[in-house]
């Protein structure tokens, strides 16, 4: 049971980032910027060609805009993320590598910033990297983190690649860093009630509550059988 769950969540979340392969994720651009515009197309691929600084013969063609669909956020608070389907895989990975150079750009008094698409499994995963991250940085450490969440640390005797922040972490305390050693979930038990809690988090909101009696009545089950 434990290893369908994995397997199914692994495979969702794969059709999901390959849906948003095409993707740009811009953050920071005011609410409201786009307004006068034409069309929320039009004023994306202007902004990107006029703050990337791209020649006239660069193709920056979108397909599809539209903002984060959350509420929309009061007058100070951060502004939602805009989401952008580029035309072509490979046009969304030669302006992600440019604004990276850049290290984004100023638009109407705010800062800028440009990223993949994540699957919302991915991005959280990505963001238990946060500590570990903040480490490295106060130690002036080079890192990269490698699709989907994977980190890559190069010390000075050379390149690490971790596939998991509990790798990562473990290994940094090894080290003598100061990050907190994460856990992993040692018994068959722990990993259920672990992929449980994790499943109905990252689902709140908009896991049925059916589907959640479901949970619960597998691991009543598996409970059952570990007794006979």
């Amino acid at each position: 049971m434990l290893k369908l769950h994995i397997e199914m969540d692994a495979k969702l979340t794969d059709l999901e980032g390959r849906s948003r392969r095409e993707n740009i994720r811009i953050h920071g651009v005011k609410e409201g910027s786009e307004d006068d515009a034409p069309s929320m197309v039009g004023f994306v691929e202007r902004l990107l060609r006029h703050k990337l600084e791209l020649p006239e013969s660069a193709e920056v063609r979108v397909e599809r805009v539209h903002r984060a669909l959350v509420p929309k956020p009061p007058p100070n608070a951060a502004p939602r993320s805009i989401v952008a389907k580029m035309a072509s895989y490979r046009t969304k990975e030669e302006i992600l590598k440019l604004a990276w150079q850049k290290h984004g750009f100023e638009y109407l008094g705010n800062k800028v910033n440009l990223d993949h698409d994540y699957a919302p499994e991915v991005l959280k995963q990505r963001k238990e990297y946060a500590e570990v991250k903040s480490v490295l940085k106060e130690k002036k450490i080079r890192f990269q983190t490698p699709f989907p969440a994977k980190m890559r640390v190069f010390y000075p005797e050379g390149p690490v690649l971790y596939g998991s922040v509990e790798e990562a972490a473990s290994d940094l305390a090894k080290r003598g860093f100061p990050v907190t050693v994460i856990k992993c979930p040692e018994t068959i038990m722990e990993q259920i009630r672990h992929l449980m809690w994790h499943t109905t988090r990252k689902t709140r909101g908009q896991m049925s509550k059916d589907r959640t009696q479901d949970y619960k009545e597998k691991l009543q089950a598996f409970r059952r059988q570990e007794q006979e």
